[in-house]
C-alpha cells in the first residue's frame, strides 16, 4: 500500500503522523512511505532522516495526497486540506467529528473512509491512540493553568503548589481518566490541593492513592458545584468515545467563580464540558470571559512536538500495519474506529447528533 504522511498546517501543530523509525517499519514490510517536504521539521526530523529510513520526500500537499492510498497524519483535515482528499482515501487521524459538523459533511460528500484515532477502541474500552495524547494534555493543563494563576496572565497571583505561611492552590478536575488522571497527578505534585470527580469506584481510589492533598468524589452535580465556586483552576477532562461531552459546569457556576480563576477544558476537542469552553490556538491560547481566564487550545500536544509523536508513533505503528495489509475492517478495534464510510456516518456516537 502506498502510505502518506502530509504536513500539518493546523496553527502551530508541529507533530507528524509518523516519525522516521515508525516509517522504516512499514517500508521493511513491503509498503511504500512517502513523506511529505519538512513534514517532520518541527519535530525535530529533517527529510534526510526519512530517506535513510527508505521514505520517499514528495515536494507539496498536492502531490503527497495525490500519490497516497492511505494517509496518515495528526490532526482533522483542515479546509484547505479538503481538495485533496478523495472518496479512494483511506484516512487515518484524529477527527473528533462531533465537535466538527462541517468537516463531517465534507467528508461525508467525498465519500471516503476515515478512522479517528480517538475512536479506535479495543475489546477491554482502551482507547490506545488517544491515550498518550491524553496524557500529554492532562500534563500541560496543570502546567498551563498553574502559569496562568500568575498575575501578569491575568489570574489572581497564585503561586499553585503555596509554601509555608502561604495557602495552597485548590484544583478541580472533572475525570480520572487519563487526561484527567495526569492533570491531577501534576497538580497533586505541585502541591496543590486537589479534589478530581469520576463515576468510577477504581479511578478515585486511584486518584485518592496519589497523596493526602487528593479528595476523589463522585460528580453529585451539586457536589461539583460547591467544588467550583472555591476552586482556582478548573480542569474540564471528561470524554464519551466520538460523543460531544455533555456540560457539567454552567455558566453562572462559572460566572460566579473569583475572579483571576483559570479554566483549562481538554474537552474541548469533542466541544467542552464547561459551558463557557470556546477553541483557540496557541496564537491565541486565552480568553477571558466574566473575570476567569480560559484557555481552551484544541490541539494541546502539538507544543511539544518531539516528545508527542515519538508517543503517538509508537502507539500508532501496530494499527497502521493492520491497516495497511489489507483485511482490517476484521480488526474489532479498527472497525469501531470508522467514523465515515462511503458518504454515511457509521460511528453509533455520530449517529446520535
Amino acid at each position: 500500500m502506498r502510505i502518506g504522511i502530509p504536513r500539518e498546517v493546523k496553527t502551530l501543530e508541529g507533530r507528524v503522523g509518523l516519525i522516521p523509525a515508525a516509517a522504516a517499519e512499514l517500508v521493511r514490510a513491503g509498503h511504500e512511505v512517502a513523506v511529505q517536504h519538512d513534514a517532520g521539521r518541527l519535530s525535530g526530523y529533517a527529510d534526510a532522516d526519512y530517506q535513510a529510513a527508505g521514505v520517499s520526500v514528495l515536494p507539496d500537499a498536492a502531490a503527497l495526497y495525490g500519490w497516497a492510498q492511505l494517509v496518515v497524519k495528526v490532526k482533522e483535515p483542515q479546509p484547505q486540506e479538503w481538495p485533496l482528499l478523495r472518496a479512494d482515501h483511506l484516512l487515518f487521524c484524529y477527527l473528533h467529528l462531533a465537535a466538527e459538523p462541517a468537516l463531517t459533511q465534507e467528508l461525508l460528500r467525498i465519500g471516503l473512509t476515515a478512522v479517528g484515532f480517538e475512536t479506535v477502541e479495543e475489546a477491554d474500552g482502551r482507547l490506545p491512540l488517544l491515550a498518550p495524547m491524553s496524557d500529554i494534555a492532562g500534563r500541560i493543563a496543570a502546567q498551563a493553568g498553574a502559569w496562568l494563576l500568575t498575575a501578569p496572565q491575568g489570574g489572581k497571583g497564585l503561586l499553585l503548589g503555596g509554601l509555608p505561611a502561604a495557602e495552597r492552590g485548590h484544583v478541580v478536575v472533572l475525570g480520572a481518566g487519563v487526561a484527567g488522571g495526569s492533570a491531577a497527578r501534576v497538580a497533586a505534585a505541585l502541591g496543590a490541593q486537589v479534589t478530581v470527580f469520576d463515576r468510577n469506584r477504581d479511578k478515585l481510589a486511584m486518584m485518592r492513592a496519589l497523596g493526602d492533598n487528593v479528595t476523589a468524589l463522585y460528580p453529585y452535580a451539586d457536589a461539583i458545584e460547591r467544588a467550583v465556586l472555591a476552586a482556582d483552576l478548573l480542569v474540564g477532562a471528561v470524554l464519551i468515545p466520538g460523543a460531544r461531552a455533555p456540560h457539567l459546569v454552567s455558566a453562572d457556576t462559572v460566572r460566579a467563580m473569583q475572579p483571576g480563576s483559570v479554566v483549562v477544558d481538554i474537552s474541548v476537542d469533542q466541544g467542552g464540558c464547561i459551558e463557557t469552553t470556546r477553541p483557540t490556538t496557541w496564537a491565541a491560547p486565552t480568553y477571558v470571559w466574566e473575570n476567569v481566564v480560559h484557555f481552551g487550545v484544541t490541539n494541546m500536544p502539538g507544543s511539544v512536538p518531539r516528545t508527542a509523536s515519538q508517543a503517538l508513533s509508537a502507539a500508532l505503528i501496530p494499527y497502521v500495519q493492520r491497516l495497511a495489509q489489507g483485511g482490517w475492517e476484521a480488526q474489532a478495534a479498527l472497525a469501531r474506529g470508522v467514523n465515515v464510510r462511503g458518504g454515511a456516518i457509521v460511528h453509533p456516537a455520530l449517529q446520535q447528533l
